[in-house]
């Protein structure tokens, strides 16, 4: 059974009040393509940022009353976003010692991800592209900060730790307490071969695990006009995005992530270019912006 973007359904979808009856059944660590849903996720936008220093006060007030939603949050088939900022001392975690990205490994105190309705991502580059131009035109836009990483990705597939979990979907709502983005480059047999790692490897190290769920998503480039500031890092589109949501600050589990990238470097099926652990902003705050440096 598939259903449009819009929640029209495609097929003979059951009655709500069947559908919502019984609580779902996935087994732990499998991984879901897809999912009987009439809301689905169909790809991403991911911000890193550092605001320069001396700035952190006036970009986080300007990032969540302004940007946070002139620049994603209203647009058509955005449905859900969030932001992230990671300490000094989670910055200090980072692996691996040497970064595989453009960039310092304990650059970026600031990620942001947002979703878009599946096959709505063209539509909704189409507006986001000349909006962030607008914004910086009638100054809106904030210079005071670095962008290392803005890209936009597609949704490949999720798991979870419970057999009934919080979707995907509700993960950026739920309000994870903490997050972690890896970028993985596969080994020499593609990203295949980092999927049957995963795998096999999932279930077990979500056992017991402060980690509801990941999910994992590949590449897509963003438009020609896209504004000036925003690098493009061609490596990217050779490299999958993880991310992990997690029920506390990830800076307490830490070692589960080291074993998880040093077990994926052995297993030759691929390895970190960076792990980073963030924890959830508090909206409406000025909380973390001493702890950056």
């Amino acid at each position: 059974m598939t259903f449009q973007p819009d929640g029209r359904s495609m097929a003979h979808a059951p009655p709500t009040t069947e559908r919502y009856a019984e609580p779902l059944s996935y087994r732990p660590g499998e991984l879901v393509r897809r999912h009987d849903e009439p809301i689905q996720v169909g790809s991403m936008l991911w911000v890193l940022t550092d605001p320069h220093k001396g700035h952190e006060f006036a970009y986080n007030r300007w990032y969540e009353r302004d940007h946070y939603y002139a620049g994603c949050m209203v647009g058509k088939n955005n449905f859900a976003g969030s932001r992230w900022v990671a300490t000094r001392a989670h910055r200090d975690q980072r692996l691996p010692a040497e970064t595989g990205l453009d960039f310092a490994k304990d650059a970026g105190a600031y990620a942001c991800v947002y979703y878009m309705l599946e096959d709505s991502h063209e539509d909704w580059l189409s507006w986001a592209t000349p909006q962030a131009n607008w914004l910086y035109d009638v100054n809106r836009g904030f210079p005071a900060r670095t962008h290392y990483n803005t890209s936009t990705w597609r949704h490949e597939w999720r798991s979870y730790r419970d057999a009934d979990p919080v979707l995907l979907e509700l993960a950026l709502d739920h309000r994870y307490p903490g997050m972690v983005a890896q970028f993985v480059q596969p080994g020499d047999g593609g990203v295949d071969a980092v999927d049957a790692f995963m795998a096999d490897y999932l279930p077990g190290w979500f056992e017991n695990s402060p980690v509801a769920s990941m999910a994992q998503w590949s590449y897509i480039p963003l438009r020609d006009d896209k504004a000036e500031f925003v690098p493009v890092d061609e490596r990217d589109a050779h490299r999958v995005l993880q991310l992990f949501f997690v029920e506390d600050d990830p800076a307490n589990h830490w070692e589960a992530f080291e074993a998880l990238v040093s077990d994926l470097g052995a297993s030759g099926a691929g390895h970190s270019d960076w792990t980073a652990g963030f924890v959830a902003t508090r909206m409406g705050t000025d909380d973390y912006i001493d702890q950056l440096w």
